[in-house]
């Protein structure tokens, strides 16, 4: 998938945003500590990559991948 940096910006946000409210409701853990935990973490390093691909998945599929980071 060719996309601008501007909708690589869109994309990888919503995601983020994504991963970020998933925490909080499936985790329920606090919006600090969410943010935290996304932004700490490997899945989002690799989100930001274009060549890692994860920026056009779904947010549930990343989400599946942070819950396996987050359990090792």
């Amino acid at each position: 998938m060719n996309v601008n940096n501007q909708e690589f910006k869109f994309m990888t946000e919503g995601i983020t945003s994504d991963l970020i409210q998933l925490l909080m409701d499936r985790e329920h853990v606090s919006l600090p500590k969410a943010i935290e935990t996304v932004y700490e973490s490997n899945i989002y390093k690799a989100l930001l990559r274009p060549t890692s691909g994860l920026y056009a998945q779904s947010s549930g599929y990343v989400y599946a991948l942070l819950e396996k980071e987050l359990k090792y």
